[in-house]
């Protein structure tokens, strides 16, 4: 039990990493600073996004290996006490969070090549995967989040 509750731990370590990786980014890409605004906004935003390129692909690769050995535990624990409570609506979320991921992670090759050869006709496309990738990881996070607390951390 102390060995998933660890295992458990350390995939929200690493997700609460790539959420903030790929918020960064995909602020960058969606509100571009101007080089005026000195303000934390204007910091946050101003950020050069190939500089996380690596990064997000190493912690989103990571984070999904770790969930993907923690879910066996998931579903002989946690899944059985959602279809007790009839907890229709989380368990659907977290079933959709899985397709989620997986799509985002067949794009990381070419969220890779978009950002590895930026080409102002690519800029579009670089900019669609990045947005993807962003609401995946903060879907996937808040789902699990949702999901974690309504069966209790280390249960």
């Amino acid at each position: 039990m102390i060995l998933w509750s660890v295992l458990l731990l350390v995939h929200m370590l690493f997700a609460v990493a790539l959420i903030g990786a790929i918020t960064h980014q995909a602020v960058s890409v969606c509100w571009p600073n101007s080089g005026r605004s000195k303000s934390f906004v204007g910091a946050f935003r101003g950020v050069n996004g190939m500089t996380y390129v690596n990064a997000i692909i190493v912690l989103f690769l990571i984070t999904a290996v770790l969930g993907a050995i923690i879910y066996p535990n998931y579903r002989i624990n946690v899944r059985p006490v959602l279809h007790s409570f009839r907890f229709y609506k989380p368990e659907g979320s977290f079933e959709f969070k899985e397709h989620a991921v997986t799509l985002g992670a067949a794009l990381l090759p070419a969220y890779w090549y978009f950002w590895r050869y930026p080409v102002d006709g690519n800029r579009g496309t670089r900019n669609a995967v990045t947005i993807f990738l962003a609401l995946t990881v903060w879907w996937a996070f808040l789902v699990g989040h949702v999901i974690n607390n309504i069966r209790g951390f280390g249960s």
